[in-house]
């Protein structure tokens, strides 16, 4: 395993990936275009999560990274993460509105005034669409669901590992309350001896979502004593302060009940999940082994070509 190698550029991590064509600015913080060489990182170790999922019998799912506003409304999202939600509007004026919306855009004043709520927002977690779809009785043994979305956080920031849009792998499950906890504790150990098998130097904390305000005090320190999310953690842009690159997620009977989601026993449904940062992985892999994947220690790469978990 190394830091950096010698021969690559000096600076910071994003100023080493932009150099090296990794990361694509796109002008505006968090934001990247990303390198074929990235982008074949993230798919081979997508193949090592696919792998380390096999037994699952999961329904893949591919969902939009949009969702409806008024399934948004139904969750509390915007009362615990009001400054990380991405809301979309759009133009639905006549001509005039539309000549005074350009003239201000020529003029370099406030043109967005004339812009009206959409019937979707930008989704912050991959599997938020999911419950709307399952509303109603699970079969019998509940389901295991396979998803991938790029999802949205407005979080601007100069390390880049918290980019504003992004990818997440997750592993859903919906059943039991044992159903959902056996999942989530499968799911840690499995996530973490993947991770190590890469060479990272990963470790398993507990942790909390970045609940909002004073109010969010108390949901953060409930969440923490409850033990409702663990999160498996390597250093990226800092050593002081490793990154989450992978969480393990008890969410109780929230979203069964937010969505009428029913257990095989007519209780509302219990939910878990395991979500891998696709992003945030690669950039491990990167930090960690140097920039030019073709000198990645032979285990790494031949454990990523192979995609085996």
């Amino acid at each position: 395993m190394c830091d950096v190698e010698e021969t690559e550029p000096s600076g910071t991590l994003r100023d080493r990936l932009i150099a090296a064509g990794h990361l694509i600015p796109l002008g505006v913080r968090g934001v990247y275009g990303r390198s074929g060489a990235m982008e074949h990182v993230i798919e081979r170790f997508e193949a090592c999560v696919t792998a380390a999922g096999a037994d699952q019998r999961a329904d893949v799912v591919r969902l939009p990274p949009i969702f409806s506003r008024a399934h948004y409304a139904r969750i509390n999202h915007i009362h615990n993460f009001p400054d990380l939600l991405g809301s979309i509007h759009a133009f639905t004026g006549d001509e005039r509105a539309h000549r005074g919306m350009s003239a201000r855009f020529m003029a370099g004043e406030d043109w967005t005034t004339d812009l009206v709520p959409a019937e979707t927002m930008l989704i912050p977690a991959a599997c938020y669409p999911l419950y709307p779809t399952l509303t109603g009785a699970l079969p019998d043994g509940g389901r295991v669901v396979d998803l991938r979305s790029f999802v949205f956080r407005h979080d601007p920031s100069d390390d880049p590992a918290r980019m504003q849009i992004f990818r997440q792998r997750e592993y859903v499950r919906l059943g039991s309350a044992h159903q959902a906890h056996s999942h989530r504790d499968a799911w840690l150990e499995r996530a973490e001896g993947l991770l190590a098998a890469l060479g990272l130097p990963v470790e398993r904390v507990v942790a909390n979502d970045p609940f909002f305000g004073r109010g969010g005090r108390l949901a953060k320190a409930t969440q923490r004593e409850q033990a409702l999310k663990w999160e498996l953690v390597v250093p990226v842009a800092s050593d002081d302060s490793p990154t989450a690159v992978a969480s393990c997620n008890l969410h109780l009977d929230y979203f069964g009940l937010a969505f009428d989601i029913t257990a095989a026993d007519g209780a509302a449904a219990h939910t878990a999940c395991v979500g891998f940062g696709l992003e945030r992985v690669a950039l491990a892999l990167f930090r960690h082994h140097g920039l030019d994947p073709e000198r990645w220690p032979a285990e790494v790469r031949d454990r990523l070509e192979q995609g085996a978990a």
